[in-house]
Order: C-alpha cells, then sequence, then structure tokens
C-alpha cells in the first residue's frame, strides 16, 4: 500500500472534507505511520486512550523541528506557547488551570448568559433580513466580544484582537508556511504589547474581569508572573474564539443539511442546548491535536514507542462507525454522547461549556427570529487552518 497517499494534512480536501479520508483511514490503516513522521490516529478508542495515557506530552515546543517551524525556541511565539496551559503537563499545567478554572465555573459561565444574549441581539438586529455572511455578521463577532468581556478589554479594540487572535492561531497547525509564521510572531509581539498595557492598568486600578484574578490570584502561596498571564491571556482568545466562531458556522451548516433535524429544533427549542453534543460531535470545531509519547503507549493492535510523535484525529474519532452508529448522520436524538472534540483527560477545554452556551444561544435566537434560514451558494469555502475547522464564509438568506 502508498502510505503517502493516505493522509496529508496539506491536502486540499481535508479542509474541505475531511470525512471520506478519515474514513479510509479507519478502515484500511487506523494507527498510520505517516510519511512526515507522525503516527496518525483515527479511531475513536485509540484517540481517547492517547488523551488518558499518563506517558504522554502536550509540551510540543520540546520537538526541536516543530519549534523551528514556528521561528525556534526563543522566537517570540514558542516563547509565549511555552507558558500556554494547552502545551504544559504535571505541576505546571495544573498551577495555571486552578488559577484560570476559577473563571468558568458554570455559575460564572451562567452569569455571562444575559450579556451574550444582548450581543446576539444587537448583531442580528444589524443584521435584519435578506442575504448575509453568518460568519462575518455574527459567529465571529459573538465569541470576540464575550472574550474581551471578560478580560476587561474595551470593546472597540475587539476586531483588532480578532486579528491578532486569527494569525496565532495557526501554530498548532501541521500545515503551515514561512509566511504564516512570520505573521504569527508579528501578531504575538503586538497582542503581547497590548494586553501588557491592559495588565498595567489592572495593577494601578484592580477591576472585576478576569485579568485582574489572574494578577493578583495565588496558587500555594505563588502569583502567575506577568509572562505567564499574559501567555495564557493570548491563549484563551485562541482557544475560545476559535472553536465558537467554528461550533457556530459548523453547527448550523450541519442543521441546513438535515433539515429534518433543524425542523425538530423549530418545533422544540428546548431541545437546543441538549443537542450541543451531538452538534458538536457531528463537525467537531477542532479536528486536529498532536502529542509527543514520554513512555511507550499501549493500544489494541500496536504499542507506540516512546519519543513518538501522535496526531490525533478528533474528527475522524467523531465519526467511528465503532462508537456511533451511523455516524455520518446528524440525529439530535443519539444518546451516550461523549464527545472528544474538546479533547479529554486533563486537557479537557476548560471552556467548552461557554463556546456550547454561545452556540445554542445563536441557534435559539435564529430560529426564533426567522421563519426560513436558507442556504445563498453551495460553494463554500472553509479557512485555511487544519486543526480547527471552520468556514471562512456562511451566505444565508433570512426570511422573518
Amino acid at each position: 500500500m502508498d502510505m503517502t497517499i493516505i493522509f496529508d494534512p496539506r491536502d486540499p480536501a481535508i479542509r474541505t472534507d475531511p470525512y471520506p479520508i478519515y474514513r479510509r483511514l479507519m478502515e484500511t490503516d487506523p494507527i498510520h505511520r505517516s510519511h512526515f513522521g507522525y503516527w496518525v490516529l483515527s479511531r475513536y478508542d485509540d484517540v481517547d486512550a492517547v488523551l488518558r495515557a499518563p506517558g504522554v506530552s502536550s509540551e510540543f515546543y520540546r520537538n526541536t523541528t516543530w519549534a523551528d517551524r514556528r521561528g525556534g525556541l526563543d522566537s517570540p511565539l514558542v516563547r509565549s506557547v511555552r507558558s500556554w496551559m494547552l502545551m504544559l503537563d504535571g505541576p505546571a499545567h495544573r498551577r495555571i488551570r486552578s488559577v484560570i478554572s476559577k473563571v468558568f465555573t458554570r455559575a460564572s459561565v451562567e452569569r455571562l448568559r444575559p450579556r451574550i444574549a444582548a450581543e446576539t441581539h444587537r448583531l442580528l438586529d444589524a443584521v435584519g433580513d435578506g442575504e448575509t455572511d453568518l460568519i462575518d455578521s455574527l459567529a465571529l463577532p459573538l465569541p470576540v466580544t464575550v472574550t474581551c468581556e471578560l478580560l476587561g478589554f474595551p470593546t472597540h479594540d475587539r476586531d483588532q484582537c480578532r486579528r491578532w487572535t486569527e494569525h496565532i492561531s495557526r501554530v498548532i497547525d501541521p500545515s503551515i508556511t514561512i509566511e504564516d509564521t512570520a505573521d504569527m510572531n508579528t501578531a504575538e509581539v503586538e497582542f503581547r504589547e497590548y494586553v501588557t498595557d491592559q495588565l498595567e492598568q489592572r495593577r494601578a486600578a484592580p477591576r472585576d474581569d478576569i485579568l485582574s484574578l489572574l494578577l493578583h490570584t495565588e496558587v500555594d502561596g505563588v502569583r502567575l508572573t506577568d509572562h505567564e498571564i499574559i501567555a495564557n491571556v493570548l491563549f484563551l482568545f485562541v482557544a475560545g474564539h476559535e472553536t465558537t466562531v467554528n461550533l457556530i458556522g459548523n453547527g448550523l451548516l450541519a442543521l441546513l443539511r438535515h433539515p429534518d433535524q433543524l425542523r425538530m429544533l423549530r418545533e422544540n427549542p428546548k431541545m437546543i442546548t441538549d443537542s450541543m453534543d451531538e452538534i458538536t460531535r457531528y463537525d467537531p470545531p477542532v479536528q486536529i491535536v498532536s502529542r509527543l509519547l514520554t513512555d511507550n503507549v499501549a493500544l489494541q493492535d500496536v504499542t507506540l514507542p516512546e519519543g513518538a510523535k501522535v496526531m490525533l484525529l478528533f474528527g475522524a474519532a467523531s465519526r467511528d462507525p465503532a462508537r456511533y452508529a451511523d455516524p455520518d448522520r446528524l440525529d439530535l436524538t443519539r444518546t451516550g454522547i461523549r464527545t472528544l472534540a474538546f479533547s479529554g483527560g486533563p486537557h479537557y477545554c476548560i471552556g467548552a461549556a461557554l463556546g456550547k452556551l454561545e452556540t445554542a444561544m445563536v441557534l435559539t435566537e435564529l430560529l426564533r427570529r426567522y421563519s426560513k434560514i436558507e442556504l445563498a451558494g453551495e460553494n463554500l469555502a472553509w479557512r485555511p487552518n487544519v486543526s480547527f475547522r471552520g468556514l471562512q464564509e456562511l451566505p444565508l438568506r433570512l426570511t422573518r
């Protein structure tokens, strides 16, 4: 078998419709040794096992090739990533997560509901009837506004924060270019300068926001350093913004392509919140993450060796027929869902509940306002990032 043609993250088909490729991997080579040096895992049980195994590291910056492609270990971007909660293991990860988790409790997220609702109403009031690009008019501005609100950043800075975030988010993408690396590092320097200024303002006069909390909260008597705070503010924008934008766009597209399921939500709007796990499973906003093995990890058929680089295909695992019956069908009555779309184990996404709340509120308001929601075109363009799967545009025709 010619392994080189089975999985290549640079393949344009991975962006437009990766699921036939994922299915081929699961059926023919589920523990695939790729030509670029990674083990690529597509089955649900294998992906889940690696996420939870003790001999697995998220500190991918320790891989020289990975770091060099992003500017080198001492580049602005990689220096930042080295302090991201996402990219840390063990005590270092737990220390930062214990501070940030204070913000993302169930009660804290629920307190955001009125603000999310108000911003959703404001954005849809501006949309009105007729044709619109839902990504540009709603899905992009909403989560960045919510994140700015959490951190206490001025809302008039949200567009600039969004532009920085879109560049920096390419850091985990396996298919970056030299130009991407330059843009990511430039964006990191500019965003860092902005957050540094905001941090100095909080130091002089604390406020009721995350930035002040991060500045003054102690873990075992030790506060986060300014570098750690700034790095994880950038991470919060990347994680919260990119995931939610894609969840809104992918979720609505899936419903439009399954009109029976959309009709079910119209008739039973109280189902929307409970439907989020299935919507997330069907077309996950995060498709690919990578791990380094610090010990041997035994899977069903193979023991992966210490030192291996592993690529986990969340999108494939979410469509594994061994885990989900008829996995290529959106079924909002499906039960027993344990999606890996927000990762798993110690690195389960701390903001998953917030992203699902934002998406549920958007869907609720769209269905309340509009009697008909239609695609205004079928030639959809997907964003170039293959780790985060999302639409560049979602052209809609909205009728009250």
